[in-house]
């Protein structure tokens, strides 16, 4: 099958998803969790047997007693995630008995995180890092692996492609779900860049092969006809990666919610551009190169 007589289209696909969310981006940015801003988080639990307030009301309860206050967030049926600017263990007690009286049930302590802005600042600077450190990495192995920097190259712009894609939902969901990105994330995105370009070395090997066996059949021939040979495989590899997710979406706790969807957004794009995006990529850049080497 003709897969690459459709390139544009795959291209107009990816910027259908990706403008909106690099808009989203640039216009409001992602909204950090604690472990970026710094701040506290403070998990608490009402009793089973006595029907809990609702998270407003404790935000409001809260905020009257004087405290600064982020978010309350349900967390279950009984749980409520609260985050705030920095404060001591006893402030936290102090909070726990304040709700106790307020609402007549006795409040359980599950969770009380502490992260200094100093620290948040840290671990965003490693992640910018990282994620540089990878793609320089994953450029130059690839470029050397396949004899040619082309597929380096379009490899590492595939990955950015599931980044814009990750990046953008979440930018997104921050602004009108108020979803917060987190250390949780930074894991989930750098996972996604692995998968990505693991999926994307099998078709490019498929047309190095090709290559090899059939040096005299064009270019975009074999592109095709190396989409034709791993796109099942492809699929059936993702597809039990993404009903795991879904299932985990759907039946695991809140605080991995996110870090779950996460995962399954970048599969699902990762998934797309290794065939429809970086095959693609490789036969403009070649096309690009033989005009260039005609002119010449």
């Amino acid at each position: 099958m003709n897969w690459m007589k459709f390139k544009w289209l795959y291209f107009l696909l990816s910027a259908v998803v990706i403008i909106p969310g690099l808009f989203s981006l640039l216009r409001f940015g992602l909204r950090p969790a604690i472990d970026f801003t710094g701040g506290t988080l403070l998990e608490i639990r009402y009793p089973v047997d006595s029907p809990p307030p609702s998270a407003e009301t404790i935000q409001s309860e809260l905020a009257n007693a004087g405290y600064e206050i982020y978010s309350v967030q349900p967390s279950g049926s009984e749980n409520f995630i609260i985050r705030t600017r920095s404060i001591e263990k006893e402030q936290a007690l102090a909070i726990e008995n304040l709700l106790s009286e307020k609402t007549a049930s006795p409040v359980e302590e599950i969770r009380f995180e502490s992260v200094g802005p100093v620290l948040g600042r840290e671990l965003l600077n490693k992640t910018v890092i990282a994620i540089i450190l990878a793609s320089l990495v994953i450029l130059s192995y690839i470029a050397w692996r396949f004899k040619n920097a082309h597929f380096g190259i379009c490899a590492v712009l595939a990955m950015f492609h599931d980044s814009l894609v990750l990046l953008g939902v979440f930018s997104l969901l921050g602004h009108f779900a108020s979803v917060e990105v987190d250390s949780l994330f930074v894991t989930a995105m750098l996972t996604i860049l692995s998968f990505s370009v693991h999926d994307t070395v099998v078709v490019y090997d498929r047309i190095r092969e090709s290559q090899h066996h059939q040096p005299k059949t064009p270019f975009v021939n074999l592109v095709n006809q190396a989409v034709t040979e791993t796109l099942s495989r492809s699929l059936n590899n993702s597809l039990t990666i993404i009903f795991m997710l879904i299932a985990l979406y759907l039946l695991g706790g809140e605080t991995t919610k996110w870090f779950v969807f996460a995962l399954l957004v970048g599969t699902i794009a990762g998934t797309y551009s290794s065939t429809f995006t970086a095959a693609p990529l490789l036969v403009v850049w070649h096309n690009l190169t033989h005009r260039r080497q005609k002119k010449i």
